[in-house]
């Protein structure tokens, strides 16, 4: 009988341990039914402990539940981590090259999930560990999850994808207003599906005779050099269709003249000396700065230029600070003190890094603007990302351009 109660508490405890990590971590429809498992075998031990053993053998029982709990938490935690999206790639089928009559535009940029889901974050730890960069130790990831699905149910959904949908829709009207009816434009994305390398493919296969991936992120980065190793792989070369990986944004003049074009907007009756614009950059690990030195060094000029202009335009220089959502200082509170120091009566918040709204922009940033404690009296206005905005379409699509020509 005694070996029955070790056994059942061995086994329950164990489970107790998966069933925490999968509530910390399932879909929110899943939430209820996680935690009434988690309290059930956690009710279900305190009774068999409580009233099956006594003395020594309870103390005892105490300490199993708490290694057994652990070890299934650390084994379930392995597991979830090396979950793997399975994706089924079409066939490449390249057609002859009397059949390949057209242009080819991706228009490749981040994605974020309409919906929470884990993978692209489990994706994002892998190339973590894998670049060798110190983030989250392994025990804790599972809390990062439950934080991140917090944020989605506080949000309701990221429109990411959507607007990313949009943009690419005007890029592709933007090609057709000059008279170009036959470049065809694919959705890619790197944290959502299609990927490069699909969106690639089925151009490939519909008479691609060559291909362009309109690159809609800042900076050269971990991100961009995940999309390029995808098509890099494919091989497109050796079908004799040329593909050209457009530049990042970070030195775009055009895309610099929509922040000035939007603080206008936003100023109302305010005096320009008396705005004060936070320009927040996204940030990455030191560890990644050795290898990835290109990101931070171009977030850094992409908000410089975007600085000098909002000057040029008459705002106040000292009125302008650079700011970090992770990883880096100035942290956004700490910008957002020296600014209110400064007397401003508006503040104007950018998410100047982050291309179409999401999480970030419409989440993180301006919680942590409010965390900052504005004064009353100064007004805060989230300008958030970039959006499908005329000047950041006519930026992107200078980028295709001129990627298009250096092939030709």
């Amino acid at each position: 009988m005694n070996l029955l109660k070790w056994t059942v508490i061995v086994a329950a405890s164990v489970v107790l341990g998966v069933a925490v990590v999968q509530h910390l971590v399932c879909p929110p429809l899943d939430m209820a039914v996680s935690l009434l498992l988690c309290v059930g075998l956690a009710v279900g031990l305190g009774v068999l402990v409580a009233l099956g053993l006594r003395g020594r053998a309870r103390l005892l029982a105490v300490g199993v539940i708490f290694l057994g709990t652990a070890a299934g938490y650390l084994v379930a935690t392995t597991v979830f981590l090396g979950t793997e999206e399975e994706r089924d790639l079409p066939a490449l089928a390249v057609p002859a090259a009397a059949r390949r009559d057209h242009a080819a535009v991706i228009y490749f940029t981040h994605g974020e999930p309409q919906a929470y889901s884990a993978m692209p974050w489990l994706e994002t730890f892998r190339e973590l560990d894998a670049d060798g960069v110190s983030f989250i130790p392994t025990p804790f990831r599972p809390f990062f999850f439950l934080k991140f699905r917090e944020e989605y149910l506080k949000v309701g959904g990221s429109p990411h994808n959507f607007v990313h949908q949009d943009m690419a829709g005007s890029l592709e009207e933007a090609f057709r207003a000059e008279g170009d009816g036959a470049t065809r434009f694919y959705m890619a994305f790197l944290d959502s599906n299609p990927r490069p390398d699909e969106a690639v493919i089925r151009a490939l296969n519909e008479g691609a005779s060559e291909v362009v991936l309109a690159t809609v992120f800042v900076t050269v980065s971990s991100h961009t050099k995940a999309g390029q190793d995808m098509v890099e792989e494919l091989g497109v070369e050796q079908y004799g269709v040329p593909i050209c990986f457009a530049d990042p944004l970070w030195d775009s003049e055009t895309l610099h003249e929509m922040f000035v074009a939007r603080a206008n907007e936003h100023l109302g009756e305010t005096p320009k000396s008396k705005v004060g614009v936070l320009l927040v950059g996204h940030g990455q690990p030191e560890d990644w700065d050795k290898v990835y030195p290109t990101q931070t060094e171009q977030e850094i000029l992409f908000r410089q230029s975007i600085t000098d202009g909002l000057v040029a335009d008459g705002y106040a220089r000292e009125n302008i600070s650079l700011a970090w959502m992770e990883f880096k200082e100035p942290e956004i509170a700490e910008a957002v003190e020296g600014l209110v120091d400064r007397g401003i009566e508006k503040l104007l918040v950018f998410a100047t890094s982050i291309s179409a709204s999401s999480l970030h922009s419409l989440y993180d940033i301006p919680e942590a603007v409010k965390d900052a404690g504005l004064p009353e009296g100064v007004e805060m206005v989230n300008l958030g990302a970039w959006d499908d905005d005329p000047i950041v379409i006519r930026a992107i699509k200078e980028r295709v351009d001129s990627c298009r020509s250096a092939t030709r």
